[in-house]
């Protein structure tokens, strides 16, 4: 996952009453535990998504999947800590996607390949027509090549780089698969089983990049990644801008030269008008300036001052509304530093790269993959709140079509760090029993 999960309000939520009640993984029964509440607290009557997912829990071959999600959690957990122990460097991700690939064909996943940027994909056949739906997590971690991904493991707590994000996605895609194939639960459709290259930031969504635009795009209904811990369902997509700014110039001696346009100081321009951008909170736009870098001595005018910037936005407008702002700044800031010589001859240029684009947009709150998402959660008993960030699920977002990201269970804790953690605690594997009706849902009611 490429950025910190942002909850929000939801027009469906979670009612508070079922915090107290326990879910009968044999049998669920929601609704049953409901009644036994009615005496003392009004219930608010089921709406037809969420009575239609309680009614699917219990049908014979979903109540045996779910039971066994929770009874063989071990082999989720063992799944996770092999995956995790796989190095996969940004854009060096092949060697974990070999292995996933033979994880799904073990599972009984047909038709699997790898495309061309390296995504792993298989497919599962429905009992008749319909839909097409991706369930996905992504490869990639963003830890560089010789990071010790040995995992430790103390009780519940795993702790490894990347055992949350997305180790812990890739065990639940992996999870949610074998009841699928195992207890042969019907559905229409298809479901296409991904594993994606380059959804952190260096791969700027890579690998959902060339899915949709490869032969599968115009195929795809609905699209599910599993990404992080939690219970979380993101629904809006935070759109980022990213450039590598340089300006440039001869460089010369600090005091031989001096005189001339400084590159640094131009960049040093540049930030101070950035720092003063406006920035709207409704809806949030977010700048920064990350990285800095140029120069060779303390006595040297530098021939370049470099700065990574950042911009993002769950809103498209306002995110190109503050780069409209940001170019502008850039530019001003070169002929300012010029403006400051007017003698000299010394050329200073600026050089805009573009190192990340992601599209910014929103799935309805009130759209079937939300709603089904919300009466899953009830039925499995767990608060999902709605959520936003940036994640593979932007790119079919952006394009219109029906996409979540939805949390993995658990809880994490230190995601991009080395001392990245994932406790199971007693209920994670409600995250795969979750991600299964969630799935089956979309493809079984309406």
């Amino acid at each position: 996952m490429s950025s910190l999960v942002s909850p929000r309000s939801a027009g469906t939520t979670i009612p508070a009453l079922l915090s107290c009640l326990t879910l009968s993984l044999a049998s669920p029964s929601i609704g049953h535990a409901q009644q036994a509440q009615g005496a003392t607290k009004a219930v608010a009557k089921a709406t037809p998504t969420e009575a239609a997912l309680d009614r699917l829990a219990k049908q014979p071959a979903m109540a045996k999947a779910l039971a066994a999600l929770q009874s063989e959690n071990e082999w989720t957990l063992t799944e996770q800590a092999a995956i995790c122990e796989i190095p996969a460097p940004p854009f060096k991700e092949a060697v974990r996607a070999a292995a996933f690939r033979d994880k799904l064909a073990a599972l009984g996943v047909q038709k699997l390949r790898i495309d061309r940027e390296g995504n792993v994909i298989g497919e599962i056949t429905g009992t008749g027509p319909g839909p097409t739906l991706v369930l996905s997590g992504h490869l990639d971690t963003v830890f560089p090549e010789g990071t010790n991904v040995k995992v430790k493991r103390e009780g519940s707590k795993l702790t490894a780089p990347g055992i949350g994000d997305d180790c812990r996605g890739l065990a639940a895609v992996l999870a949610t698969t074998r009841q699928i194939t195992a207890n042969k639960i019907p559905f229409s459709g298809r479901i296409l089983v991904v594993g994606t290259m380059g959804e952190e930031g260096p791969g700027n969504l890579r690998g959902v990049r060339a899915l949709f635009s490869g032969p599968l795009k115009d195929s795809i209904d609905m699209f599910i990644s599993i990404d992080g811990t939690g219970f979380g369902i993101t629904n809006g997509a935070v759109g980022s801008n990213r450039y590598r700014v340089t300006y440039k110039g001869p460089g010369g001696h600090s005091y031989g030269a001096f005189g001339m346009p400084n590159p640094i100081h131009a960049m040093g321009r540049a930030i101070a008008k950035i720092a003063d951008l406006e920035a709207t909170t409704n809806p949030k736009v977010t700048f920064n300036v990350g990285l800095v870098s140029g120069g060779t001595s303390v006595n040297s005018i530098s021939a370049e001052g470099v700065m990574d910037i950042d911009l993002r936005s769950e809103s498209a407008a306002a995110l190109a509304d503050i780069d409209a702002r940001l170019q502008v700044a850039l530019r001003q800031a070169l002929a300012e530093e010029k403006a400051r010589w007017p003698k000299s001859t010394v050329p200073l240029s600026l050089v805009i790269d573009t190192t990340g684009l992601r599209p910014a947009g929103t799935t309805s709150d009130t759209s079937f993959i939300v709603r089904t998402s919300l009466a899953a959660a009830r039925t499995m008993n767990v608060y999902a709140p709605l959520t936003i960030s940036s994640t593979d699920a932007n790119i079919p977002i952006s394009k219109g079509i029906a996409a979540v990201t939805l949390d993995g269970g658990g809880v994490g804790r230190g995601a991009h760090s080395l001392d990245e953690s994932y406790d199971d605690r007693t209920d994670g594997y409600k995250g795969p029993q979750w991600i299964l009706l969630v799935v089956i849902g979309l493809l079984t009611t309406r």
